[in-house]
């Protein structure tokens, strides 16, 4: 059975994203500034001309922290398409070719069918809960990873049950003031055990302890 791990870009302030989400704004005002470091990845790529090639510090990071993970689980919120019963019409944020190419468990309080998307990544929606999700999510990833992809309240939900083993935060030199705080009422023991500088965004890697 593999690890299971959750990675966020995370402001100075403790914010993963910023005030007033909406369906328009997904990451809230000012959020989308935590992911330009990673957005910048495909620019650097495009530019050198070598997809999946790129060298530098953030790339690195980027390709261990994903290269075994097996399964994912996200909440509804981070699929997107608003509360409340289905729209069919969507699709998630990401296209047809959303890159994540393994099954993908939404966590839901309505039901819908398995959606299968054009790069053979597979969203499963769960309504029986976190524990399912991570059962159903295990079985998927075999020996490999399962990735709490987010957003924040899932995370959070899992960092309380005691559930992620590994924690990696990209600390972005921004100050929100104010949205969504990853540790709102939770405190979990954090262990450090690699910190890498990138040029824009800090990558820190933490055991969960028990």
């Amino acid at each position: 059975m593999g690890i299971v791990s959750s990675q966020l870009s995370i402001s100075l302030d403790g914010y993963v994203a910023g005030p007033e989400q909406s369906r328009q704004d997904p990451l809230g005002r000012g959020g989308l500034r935590l992911h330009e470091w990673f957005f910048g990845l495909d620019a650097e790529r495009a530019q050198d001309g070598s997809a999946g090639v790129d060298q530098s510090v953030d790339a690195k990071v980027v390709e261990e922290m994903t290269r075994d993970v097996g399964a994912y689980v996200m909440g509804r919120r981070m699929f997107g398409g608003g509360d409340g019963p289905w729209d069919e019409g969507w699709r998630g944020w990401w296209g047809e070719d959303p890159s994540f190419r393994t099954p993908v468990f939404v966590l839901s309080h309505h039901p819908r069918e398995p959606l299968l998307m054009r790069d053979g990544t597979e969203f499963r929606f769960v309504t029986d809960g976190i524990d399912s999700a991570l059962r159903q999510a295990r079985a998927a990833a075999g020996d490999r990873e399962v990735a709490i992809a987010g957003g924040a309240s899932t995370v959070r939900q899992y960092l309380a049950a005691g559930a992620i083993d590994i924690l990696h935060l990209h600390l972005v030199p921004i100050v929100l003031g104010a949205g969504e705080r990853l540790f709102d009422g939770i405190t979990p023991r954090l262990e450090q055990e690699t910190v890498v500088a990138g040029p824009t965004v800090t990558h820190l890697r933490y055991r969960v302890l028990r």
